[in-house]
């Protein structure tokens, strides 16, 4: 295979991936190329970077509608992916954190983003406004990705 908001991703932010402009969409948006595990078949999904470890180089994402994302379930079956971030491409390994590293992720995305955090809860129909209540989306709720170079 060679290929952030919590929205329904836009055609319009796959398109820019698609012709070339990826690099526009910075470091907020990443495009994560990933094979269907029912179909076979490439496909492609943009996501927020939701944090970034620059000493591992590690990025980390979410699945902002929960375990039963198809883009989700398919990097689960298959974790060795490839993601493009602003104009870099890397080949990366998709590592789901535990449902406890989850829930501590999301209460840091709640601290650094609070009005994403609070919309993210309302899309899901989860009213979350303390660090509780975060946690407790994380850890039940959405699950959180570590995309490890490879």
């Amino acid at each position: 295979m060679n290929q952030a908001d919590y929205k329904p991703v836009t055609g319009l932010r796959k398109f820019f991936y698609r012709i070339g402009l990826g690099g526009l969409m910075g470091k907020r948006f990443l495009l994560l190329n990933h094979i269907g595990r029912k179909s076979g078949k490439p496909r492609q999904t943009v996501l927020e970077v939701v944090n970034y470890q620059k000493a591992t180089d590690t990025f980390f994402i979410a699945s902002g509608f929960g375990k039963k994302s198809d883009w989700y379930l398919n990097i689960l079956a298959q974790p060795q992916v490839d993601i493009q971030i602003g104009w870099r491409k890397l080949a990366v390994t998709a590592v789901p954190l535990t449902p406890h590293q989850s829930g501590e992720a999301m209460v840091d995305y709640a601290r650094r983003h609070p009005t994403a955090a609070k919309n993210l809860g309302k899309l899901i129909g989860y009213n979350a406004s303390t660090e509780a209540d975060y946690r407790n989306l994380g850890h039940n709720f959405l699950p959180f990705i570590a995309l490890e170079p490879r």
